[in-house]
C-alpha cells in the first residue's frame, strides 16, 4: 500500500520587466537590478530566456497559505527593487504591444544552445508562464496521478488566461502564449505512460539518440520534474493577480489529493484520448472561460461556471484537509470577475472609447497590469 503523499507545493512565476514611464519592455535591464533581486530573495530570482524577463520560485510548502505568503514577498521584493531602477513588473503571459524582434536572449550557454537548436521558434519566446509543483514521493504514483489530472489541465488554463494581445493586436485568443510555445518540439499534452520505468525508458531513448540532454527538455503541459519528486503542471498562463495564482494552485493541489483519494478506494478518473483533451485545451486557449468546455462524461458542451462548481464539489473535502478551502472556493470570484485576458480587453476598449489612440490604449492596458502586480502583496 502506498503511503499518502505529502502534497507539498512550489510555484514558479515568470515576469516581464518594463520601463516605468513608457511601459515598453526593457531590452537589456541593468545587471545590478538582476543581481540585487537575487541577493534580496536569497537566490530565488533568476534570469529567464529573454533579457526582459525574470523568474521567481518559492521553496516547497506544506500549505497554499504559506506558499502564498512567500510568493507575495517575492513579488513585493522584485517590485520594490524595480522601482529604484525606474522599472515596473508585469505578470502577463504576453506583453500587449512589444515585438519579439526587438528583444534579445540572455547570454548563457544554455540559452545560446537553445536558440541555435530551435532557430526562429526560440526567438519568438516572448512569453511567460506559471509552473506549479506538487510533491509525490512514489515514482509510479507520480505517473499515475499525472495521467489522470491531465483531464483537468484545460480547466486550469481557462482560469489563468492572460495573453490576449501579441505585438499590439488582439489575437482573439485568450492564451496566445500557447500558440507561441506549441511551435517548439515536445510540447502539449504528455504521452499516457504506464509506469515511471516507461517514462525513464522514453527519456533514455531520446538522450541516447542525441535528441535531448535530459528530461528537462520535455516541455509538456505537465511532467514529472527532472529535479524534484513532483508533478509539475506548466499549462497555465502567469496570473496578473497574486490571489488568482494561489486559487489555481489550490485547485491543482486539491485535484491531485482527490485523485489519490479515489485510488485509495480502488477508483480512478476515466482516461480519454488525447484528441478529446486537446479539444478542451484548444477551447480554453481560444475562449478562456467565455465559452463552454466539453464534459466528456456527458459528451456535451457545458458552461464553464457549471464545470467550476463541479470541480469545487469534487475536491472540497480534500481542500479542507489540505487547508486551502478558502483559496479553492475563490474560483467563483475568478469566474464572476473574469481572467486577466478579459480585463485587458475591457481596459483597451474603455481607453479607446475615451478617445485614446490604439498605441496609448495598449499602454493603458500595460499600466493596469503593472498596477495589478502590486495588488494583494
Amino acid at each position: 500500500m502506498i503511503d499518502r503523499p505529502a502534497f507539498t507545493l512550489g510555484i514558479e512565476e515568470e515576469y516581464l520587466i518594463s520601463d516605468a514611464e513608457t511601459l515598453s519592455l526593457v531590452r537589456e535591464p541593468d545587471e545590478r537590478f538582476i543581481e540585487e533581486c537575487k541577493v534580496k530573495t536569497s537566490n530565488k530570482t533568476t534570469n529567464e530566456y529573454m533579457q526582459c524577463q525574470l523568474e521567481v520560485g518559492t521553496a516547497p510548502h506544506a500549505t497554499v497559505s504559506s506558499a502564498s505568503q512567500e510568493l507575495a514577498d517575492l513579488r513585493g521584493t522584485v517590485a520594490e527593487i524595480a522601482q529604484r531602477f525606474d522599472y515596473s513588473i508585469v505578470a502577463a503571459s504576453t506583453h500587449p504591444f512589444a515585438t519579439w524582434r526587438d528583444q534579445t536572449h540572455t547570454r548563457k550557454e544554455r540559452y545560446d544552445t537553445l536558440r541555435e537548436d530551435l532557430g526562429q521558434s526560440a526567438r519568438r519566446l516572448l512569453i511567460c508562464g506559471m509552473h506549479t509543483h506538487i510533491g509525490i514521493e512514489d515514482n509510479n504514483l507520480r505517473i499515475d496521478l499525472m495521467n489522470q489530472v491531465s483531464y483537468f489541465l484545460p480547466h486550469l488554463l481557462a482560469l489563468s488566461c492572460s495573453s490576449p494581445f501579441w505585438e499590439g493586436d488582439d489575437t482573439l485568443l485568450s492564451s496566445y502564449r500557447l500558440t507561441v510555445f506549441d511551435s517548439l518540439p515536445r510540447t502539449g499534452l504528455p504521452d499516457t505512460l504506464n509506469s515511471f520505468a516507461e517514462y525513464e525508458c522514453l527519456v533514455s531513448h531520446m538522450v541516447e539518440a542525441g535528441c535531448i540532454e535530459d528530461g528537462s527538455k520535455l516541455w509538456w503541459d505537465i511532467r514529472p520534474s527532472s529535479k524534484f519528486p513532483t508533478i509539475e503542471q506548466r499549462i497555465t498562463d502567469v496570473c496578473s493577480l497574486h490571489a488568482d495564482a494561489m486559487t489555481i494552485t489550490a485547485v491543482y493541489q486539491s485535484l491531485i489529493a482527490y485523485l489519490f483519494r479515489l485510488r485509495s478506494m480502488n477508483q480512478r478518473w476515466r482516461s480519454y484520448p488525447r484528441t478529446l483533451i486537446n479539444e478542451n485545451r484548444w477551447r480554453a486557449q481560444r475562449y478562456g472561460m467565455g465559452q463552454p468546455l466539453v464534459d466528456h462524461g456527458k459528451t456535451a458542451l457545458c458552461p464553464f461556471n457549471e464545470l467550476a462548481e463541479e470541480i469545487i464539489e469534487l475536491v472540497l473535502e480534500d481542500a479542507a484537509e489540505l487547508g486551502c478551502e478558502r483559496e479553492l472556493v475563490r474560483v467563483r470570484e475568478i469566474v464572476a470577475r473574469g481572467t486577466s485576458a478579459e480585463r485587458q480587453r475591457a481596459n483597451f476598449a474603455r481607453a479607446r472609447n475615451e478617445g485614446q489612440s490604439k498605441e496609448d490604449a495598449l499602454r493603458t492596458v500595460t499600466r493596469k497590469l503593472a498596477e495589478e502586480f502590486l495588488l494583494g502583496i
